[in-house]
């Protein structure tokens, strides 16, 4: 069975419409870094309940150089996430 990329596609679609909603009209702005983080799951049967048992492998590319931005940078979104 081979990935549905459709849900990575629809996301980074709606990100980049975002984006120029919010600053297409601005001449001196540019994308710097961009990271991805996909979570992929996995079932892997039910418990003695009969609950469902997933397991999550986490994915993650960035183009940013230096780790320690990369750091910030996510750090920063957890910080939006809490103040929303």
């Amino acid at each position: 069975m081979s990935l549905d990329g459709s849900i990575l596609g629809n996301c980074a679609s709606e990100q980049m419409e975002a984006l120029e909603r919010d600053f297409d009209d601005q001449e001196d702005i540019q994308i710097g870094g961009v990271i991805t983080i996909v979570e992929l799951q996995k079932v892997e049967g039910t418990d003695e309940h009969g609950n469902i048992q997933v397991s999550s492998t986490i994915r993650m590319r960035h183009n940013v150089g230096d780790p320690f931005r990369v750091l910030g940078l996510l750090d920063q979104v957890k910080h939006d996430i809490l103040d929303n």
